[in-house]
This record gives C-alpha cells, sequence and structure tokens, in this order.
C-alpha cells in the first residue's frame, strides 16, 4: 500500500467521523451551552468551513489516486459541501440581513443548507459502506 493511499484513508476516516459528529452533536452542544447564540452560530459555521476544505482535500487526493473512478461518492459529497461553503453560506448571509431572498427567510436557506449536509454525509457513508478496504 502506497503512502499516498494510506494517507486518502486516514483523511477519509477523518473526514467522515468530522462530518457525522459535526452534524450530530458538535453543533447542538455549540447551540446549547453558547448562551450567545450569534457566536455559537459562527462557531458552528467555521467549523462546516473547515470540514468543506477537509473533504476537498480528500477528493484533490482522490483523483490522484490510480482508479479514481470509484469514488464518485466521495466527489459527490466535496461538491455538496462546496455548494453549501461557497453559495449558500452567502444567500444565508444575505437572507439574515435583508430577512429575506429570493422568497426564503434565513431559516428556510439554514434548511437547504442542512439538507445538503446531510446528503454530503449520507454520500461519505455510502462511500464507506461500498469500499473494500482489503
Amino acid at each position: 500500500m502506497t503512502p499516498l493511499r494510506n494517507a486518502f484513508r486516514v483523511l477519509l476516516v477523518l473526514w467522515a467521523g468530522s462530518l457525522w459528529s459535526l452534524a450530530a452533536w458538535v453543533a447542538w452542544t455549540l447551540f446549547n451551552l453558547q448562551p450567545d447564540r450569534h457566536l455559537a452560530g459562527i462557531l458552528a459555521a467555521r467549523l462546516f468551513s473547515i470540514e468543506t476544505y477537509l473533504g476537498i482535500a480528500v477528493a484533490v487526493i482522490a483523483l490522484i489516486l490510480p482508479g479514481r473512478s470509484k469514488f464518485g461518492w466521495v466527489y459527490c459529497a466535496a461538491a455538496l459541501l462546496a455548494v453549501n461553503e461557497w453559495l449558500l453560506k452567502r444567500l444565508m448571509g444575505t437572507a439574515h440581513a435583508r430577512g429575506t431572498l429570493y422568497g426564503l427567510t434565513f431559516g428556510a436557506w439554514h434548511g437547504v443548507s442542512a439538507v445538503i449536509y446531510v446528503m454530503a454525509c449520507l454520500a461519505v457513508l455510502l462511500f464507506v459502506w461500498k469500499q473494500d478496504f482489503r
């Protein structure tokens, strides 16, 4: 096994675990233990950004590996997180400042973002589930 493939596996495991833990308990903990909801939102947004960049790193390494066509779910998850980071985050910010954007409130855009994030989590889960690591 090559060092690059080993690095990919380690990053994949870290990314998959952190994706799910951020969704399952980290964001919840931030909003329930931090009395300043604005600060909790800033911290959560930063953590979601880190997830995006980690996912892009995993996808780039997957592109370099032999058999790169079998990493479709990884590419899908990274793309979904990129949409969240570079499109929906801006839409949510504008909707928050204006009260609405394209007829949707901040809460509605946040819901769209949450659905996309869960789809990315499921894509990574599917990849890990179907992957033969032997």
